[in-house]
């Protein structure tokens, strides 16, 4: 029996979940409930669509030119930063962002919750392959509940005998209509380290506008935070959990010339505001210890 089939067998919901490809080789579950409908890839455990019923625009945003090759990080929707956040904490030249967005993860469960919402649980765990980059045993859980909300909760496992560091990052990509016209309201005061100018630690002086390349991580930061759109005439509020990070990043128009993945025009239609633990938050984890990070986003 071949993957698509044993998988709807397994763990499809009629009328609700099923398994295809997004393309080939890259499997995808499809969920269409009586609250939204949502689109999550196998591959890198990454949620590629969302949108609630009556909703004109999708919350997350997809490039049409994402490149679906093994090894590459699908470029929209939220691609997982783990087990570390941004380059190589060892300077050892491993990829940015570390491999939990470029292996396919394994269904564990699909339910049907009492509200009628949609969860999904997939898992990744160390092998071979992992052991050469990172050399733990360890077991990572996601969990994607699709309803009038859409949460997301990714949680670590220690299954090695000895400690090990983590950073990590849930980043979110948003549909926005002008980034020019965009806000978000929550980070006004806070310190961050700008990372297009050297890393410079400066202060945010009111709320966050976007007029060119951003790209900040946001320190000690609230766990509830407001993206407002007027041009699609909508806000997103993100309520995170286990974090004080926050990256904010927009790649702008020359940089995004030059990505292979994006359309020229891209940066205009789309916000990272990402829930994080990355900088100083690094999270320490003792042998049998685990370590849940959080969010819910909710399209108001």
């Amino acid at each position: 029996m071949d993957l698509l089939r044993q998988l709807n067998q397994d763990y499809g919901i009629p009328g609700m979940l099923s398994f295809g490809d997004r393309q080939p080789g890259f499997p995808s579950i499809t969920i269409d409930n009586s609250h939204a409908v949502a689109e999550i890839s196998l591959y890198g455990g990454q949620v590629l669509s969302y949108r609630p019923k009556g909703a004109a625009a999708n919350l997350l945003f997809l490039s049409d030119r994402s490149q679906y090759q093994k090894g590459k990080a699908i470029r929209g929707g939220i691609p997982l930063c783990w087990p570390w956040f941004g380059a190589d904490p060892e300077g050892s030249g491993r990829a940015n962002h570390g491999f939990g967005r470029d292996r396919l993860w394994a269904v564990r469960q699909t339910i049907t919750l009492a509200n009628g919402s949609t969860q999904v649980i997939l898992g990744l765990g160390d092998d071979a392959d992992t052991h050469n980059i990172w050399d733990y045993a360890f077991d990572l859980l996601i969990t994607i509940t699709v309803g009038e909300t859409l949460e997301i909760e990714l949680t670590t496992y220690n299954r090695d005998q000895q400690p090990f560091r983590l950073t990590q990052a849930l980043h979110s990509y948003f549909t926005v209509g002008d980034i020019q016209r965009v806000k978000v309201f929550g980070l006004a005061g806070l310190d961050y380290l700008d990372k297009v100018d050297g890393n410079r630690l400066k202060n945010q002086l009111g709320e966050v506008s976007i007029q060119g390349e951003v790209d900040r991580i946001y320190q000690q930061a609230p766990n509830k935070l407001l993206i407002e759109d007027p041009a699609l005439d909508r806000k997103i509020e993100i309520q995170s959990r286990n974090s004080t990070t926050v990256i904010v990043w927009n790649p702008g128009p020359e940089k995004t010339a030059t990505m292979g993945d994006l359309h020229p025009d891209a940066y205009k239609s789309f916000l990272c505001v990402e829930t994080a633990n990355a900088a100083a938050e690094v999270i320490i984890l003792t042998p049998g210890d685990r370590h849940s990070l959080g969010v819910t986003y909710r399209l108001l």
